[in-house]
């Protein structure tokens, strides 16, 4: 899995550095490229277009799994926003001394997702390791649902060496879970709440009561090396604003810290 993720970063790396500049060798000017978690990519498509649409501005999106996204920012070292799946991804970043500032966007609830009609009888957390289950989850070093499904095991006592003998996917993204569902090719995942959403035509959303929950926040930065700090400060405040909260709200993203 680790040379599949680097792998997914190396390629398209090289072919994005050699699409860098123009033939005169001067950068296209007002252009933002942000790195963003592909768990949030519907409502960041409708922001961007509307961002970039009422300031004139392009903005080159860049969508994989929250670690994959990481790697690839400390290793071209470029770019001007970050905004995976879950503030810890930013924390890390900040760490490595590559992040301006910070700001939270919306939150997220992880839900279990089931086959339509839920035909394996899935109530909560433990029934994930029922014999017969087909399980799917993150990759926790790949992406921020992986990551924080390994947490929420490991707070409800239920041991990763067990959940094995169920698992028979792994994803690098939380959108291929879904998928899964329907396709009918699992019975059972662990996604967020919004992603849940886009696929109650396949499958039913199985809550974690919130006790037994981590809720996920996800925070949008600005990266030290922009070359456009403050176009991308306005794009950060074009996110968290009230239109940018009505369209994060529209896609089933909660702009508040869910009690």
């Amino acid at each position: 899995m680790k040379r599949v993720i680097l792998a997914v970063i190396i390629i398209p790396a090289v072919l994005f550095i050699g699409c860098d500049s123009k033939e005169d060798g001067q950068s296209t000017p007002e252009e933002l490229l942000l790195y963003c978690g592909a768990g949030i990519r519907p409502p960041v498509d409708e922001l961007v277009e509307t961002f970039g649409r009422e300031h004139g501005v392009k903005i080159a999106l860049d969508y994989a799994g929250s670690e994959v996204l990481l790697s690839k920012i400390k290793l071209l070292r470029r770019g001007d926003l970050y905004m995976p799946g879950d503030k810890h991804y930013v924390e890390q970043a900040a760490q490595a001394d590559m992040i301006l500032s910070q700001r939270s966007a919306c939150y997220w609830v992880p839900t279990i997702l089931v086959r339509k009609g839920n035909p394996k009888e899935i109530r909560r957390l433990e029934d994930l390791l029922k014999s017969g289950i087909k399980l799917g989850l993150g990759d926790p070093e790949a992406c921020a649902i992986g990551r924080t499904s390994k947490k929420i095991l490991e707070k409800n006592n239920i041991k990763w060496e067990d959940i094995q003998n169920n698992l028979r996917y792994k994803s690098l993204t939380v959108n291929e879970l879904g998928i899964q569902i329907q396709a009918q090719a699992l019975d059972a995942v662990i996604v967020w709440d919004a992603t849940a959403k886009y696929y109650s035509e396949h499958g039913d959303e199985i809550p974690i009561a919130i006790e037994k929950n981590i809720i996920s926040t996800v925070d949008i930065g600005v990266l030290k090396f922009t070359k456009h700090q403050e176009l991308a400060e306005k794009f950060v405040d074009f996110v968290t604003s009230e239109k940018g909260n009505a369209i994060l709200k529209k896609h089933h993203y909660s702009t508040e810290p869910p009690e």
